[in-house]
């Protein structure tokens, strides 16, 4: 994942780089609607990697797209790296970062939980 400046728009975003064969289990991310049904999916998702240790979620929400900024940390740098490495997670500060895109509650599969805001735990 690297910073890449937006056309025409003097702003930057992320950009995943993480091996073809992974995007379908990032992918599974997107099935949610709001941050609490994310949480266990990001669980499930890096337990094969090691522990998470920490785990904060930002929801972002502009006109008609709703995405989560998910901030975290494994038990060891080791695991850290292979997240970056298996899954093209990226790293902002000393934490991993990856971005979600959510989908609109009326077509998801997990839409049990309005959209909401979590913080860390």
């Amino acid at each position: 994942m690297d910073w890449t400046e937006a056309p025409g728009r003097g702003s930057f975003s992320l950009r995943q780089n993480k091996p073809a064969h992974m995007n379908k289990l990032v992918d599974e991310l997107k099935n949610h609607a709001d941050i609490n049904g994310l949480r266990p999916a990001l669980h499930s998702l890096c337990s094969r990697f090691g522990l998470i240790t920490r785990l904060d979620i930002l929801a972002s929400s502009q006109v008609g797209k709703h995405q989560a900024l998910c901030f975290l940390r494994m038990d060891s740098a080791e695991h850290e790296q292979r997240l970056i490495h298996e899954l093209g997670f990226g790293r902002f500060g000393g934490d991993l970062v990856v971005v979600v895109d959510l989908v609109p509650a009326s077509q998801s599969k997990s839409a049990s939980q309005p959209w909401s805001t979590d913080g860390p735990k």
